[in-house]
């Protein structure tokens, strides 16, 4: 295969800017790659900045992985004030007298939303419920009763700023998270509400902002990259002809130690697969290597 047709694999850290969708980054980066196989690994609202992974090519069944890494963001929670999108995008719905908040009492209230919480979707967003989006029944001025979901923080950081009414936030949390939910929430528990704004994502696992780059400056990275954040075993040239053909394998022949998913890999170091649990054995989720 000559250079000029072999496919385009990797995957690429974008730097999301607002006012686009994550799907309109793909359509971007679709031109930059010269390929329609383009996908990323989590959506981002339209306003909210930062992180958004891409993957290009077969590199794209590997986003399944980075979907579930745990989530950093910076953004600042508005006090007094409840919005129809839990954010500033959306129209004021009700606005509360909160001038005798304190610093003590925010940090406080916030420290009760650490580890698992219950959180429900809010109406705008991408969750689908019988088949249709939230934000598509939203807009047709519709509200649809959601379930709770389980979700994890694990830090949340409330730092005043020159506005009393106004915090910064800091958020590690498990994926599924919606920050905008939290900082209503936090106001709502404080006898009042809020919303978000300039909301960042400013790490998915252990890619950070500072490796992200404009979608047209963007760079393709190799496919072994996607997986930096699991465990990476190396394979001799006998067991890499038997993942190319999609061999499921004892657990004992491969000697794989920590839970997976395993990103295996050739001598070089190369992505070959990505093998998952199978009762007692193990079975490849993605083959990358051709036979």
């Amino acid at each position: 295969m000559s250079e000029e047709t072999k496919e385009r694999i990797g995957i690429a850290i974008v730097d999301k800017p607002a006012g686009l969708t994550s799907h309109d980054v793909v359509a971007k980066a679709r031109k930059v790659f010269g390929t329609r196989k383009v996908g990323h690994s989590g959506t981002l609202d339209p306003d909210a900045t930062g992180v958004l992974i891409l993957g290009v090519g077969r590199a794209t069944r590997l986003l399944q992985f980075l979907t579930l890494l745990p989530k950093s963001y910076k953004g600042e929670i508005v006090f007094g004030e409840e919005t129809s999108t839990l954010d500033s995008s959306g129209e004021i719905t009700a606005t509360y007298d909160m001038s005798d908040l304190t610093p003590s009492g925010v940090k406080e209230a916030a420290g009760y939303f650490l580890g698992e919480i219950e959180q429900k979707p809010p109406m705008v967003s991408a969750v689908r419920i019988k088949g249709k989006r939230l934000y598509e029944i939203a807009r047709e001025g519709n509200e649809v009763d959601r379930p709770s979901r389980i979700v994890r923080v694990d830090r949340f950081e409330v730092i005043p700023t020159d506005n009393p009414k106004v915090y910064e936030a800091v958020v590690d949390c498990s994926s599924g998270t919606y920050i905008r939910s939290l900082a209503a929430d936090l106001g709502s528990s404080l006898g009042g509400g809020a919303h978000l704004r300039n909301l960042r994502r400013i790490g998915v696992g252990s890619f950070g902002e500072e490796e992200a780059l404009p979608v047209e400056k963007t760079v393709l990275q190799e496919p072994i990259e996607a997986m930096r954040d699991f465990e990476v075993v190396k394979v001799d040239e006998e067991t890499r002809k038997e993942i190319s053909h999609g061999r499921v394998f004892e657990r004992d022949r491969i000697k794989v130690e920590k839970e997976g998913p395993w990103a295996l890999v050739d001598h070089r170091g190369e992505l070959l697969a990505v093998y998952k649990e199978h009762g007692e054995k193990i079975k490849p989720a993605v083959v990358i290597v051709d036979p």
